[in-house]
């Protein structure tokens, strides 16, 4: 296993998270002239070991996130996908699930998928492809998907069934309640045998939360909300991708 200790004197690592922060939400374009400048962060990281690397810690599926970490020039900083149930490791291409994930919970989660679609399937309310372990609702009408977030949780709970039910800026997210960004950083951690104290995190929503509170050091792009401009050491006067920039370029020695 290759080891992600730099000469810099604070970090090794940076988890930043992939929606709102290195890419839109929306199905608007990316910022590319900022993700080059994260991308060439990430080879100078790589090849020189002088500076932390950038990987990433999503809600996003398995393949996103590979995508991202292969356009960020991430080679080798494992990445959390589907807040916490996969982890991929670029450098050995490895896609490990969480082991605590059962066949028992994917079933759950399957039977729950099922009861979505039946329920909120006909009334345009559609699924984010390509999660294993998790159900991704989304709506053009964000207040709708918002409206249905509560009934959603109470049959959850009426059922049994171990979900837990959060809200982004443009999907309601199901996940295994003892799954999570949370667990995920702990697994990463963990494998790349990376101290917390020598990480750094970037997040703009409150599903961000377990980044701000596993890392030393933690900041946010402008667009992030008031709870986690509160919890961040600093907040980048610009948004999204360009705010990742400017973060990276700031990052306290």
């Amino acid at each position: 296993m290759p080891s992600f200790r730099t000469t810099h004197p604070r970090f090794d690592l940076v988890i930043c998270d992939i929606d709102g922060c290195l890419s839109p939400e929306s199905s608007t374009p990316m910022d590319l002239e900022s993700l080059t400048f994260v991308a060439e962060h990430n080879r100078l990281a790589c090849e020189r070991r002088d500076r932390p690397i950038l990987t990433v810690c999503s809600g996003r599926p398995q393949p996103f996130a590979e995508a991202m970490c292969r356009l960020l020039q991430n080679t080798v900083a494992p990445c959390i996908a589907e807040n916490g149930v996969w982890m991929y490791v670029p450098g050995s291409n490895d896609y490990i699930m969480d082991p605590a994930i059962t066949r028992e919970h994917r079933s759950i989660v399957h039977e729950a998928a099922a009861w979505l679609e039946e329920r909120y399937g006909g009334k345009g309310v559609s699924q984010q492809p390509g999660k294993s372990a998790s159900v991704s609702l989304y709506h053009p009408d964000t207040a709708y998907l918002r409206s249905i977030a509560s009934e959603v949780e109470s049959e959850f709970r009426r059922r049994g069934w171990p979900l837990r039910v959060s809200m982004t800026w443009l999907y309601i997210n199901c996940d295994l309640a003892h799954v999570s960004k949370a667990s995920g950083l702990d697994r990463l951690f963990a494998h790349a045998r990376v101290s917390p104290e020598r990480a750094a995190g970037i997040g703009d929503t409150t599903s961000d939360r377990p980044i701000a509170e596993r890392v030393s050091y933690f900041a946010c792009p402008s667009n992030a909300v008031q709870e986690i401009r509160a919890m961040a050491a600093y907040t980048s006067p610009h948004p999204e991708a360009r705010g990742v920039a400017d973060i990276l370029e700031r990052l306290p020695a």
